[in-house]
């Protein structure tokens, strides 16, 4: 929640009329010190902003369309990113990349060899 600019005012005026410190001001008003303390440097809150994509989700999708195997360091070289926002942009899309689609050789059942023991009596 965000106090008003009306109320900042006021806590400040009180602040240096009464000749209180910054703890005794914030104890008054019931907020925290470290806001009487920033509200003296800066009434008014900073304007908040959108943050900029800076990967187009359209163009990662061209992107994966003729790289489909490529890694997502070279995807992020090629975007001008680092790796996890390539990896959060590609998990957001719902795209995965697995390397194999069937079971590799050595995952394979093969059929239980019978050995057989030479044991001399």
């Amino acid at each position: 929640m965000s106090y008003s600019i009306d109320f900042r005012s006021k806590v400040i005026s009180t602040r240096e009329e009464e000749g209180l410190s910054i703890r005794e001001t914030a104890k008054q008003f019931r907020i925290g010190p470290a806001s009487v303390s920033r509200w003296i440097n800066q009434i008014a809150s900073k304007a908040s902003t959108t943050r900029q994509r800076k990967s187009d989700k359209s163009e990662l999708i061209k992107d994966v369309e003729p790289y489909p195997d490529a890694y997502q360091k070279e995807r992020a070289e090629r975007f001008g990113v680092c790796q996890k926002a390539i990896w959060q942009a590609l998990k957001k899309l719902g795209l995965t990349y697995k390397k194999n689609s069937t079971p590799s050789e050595r995952r394979r059942k093969r059929p239980a060899s019978i050995s057989t023991k030479n044991t001399t009596v």
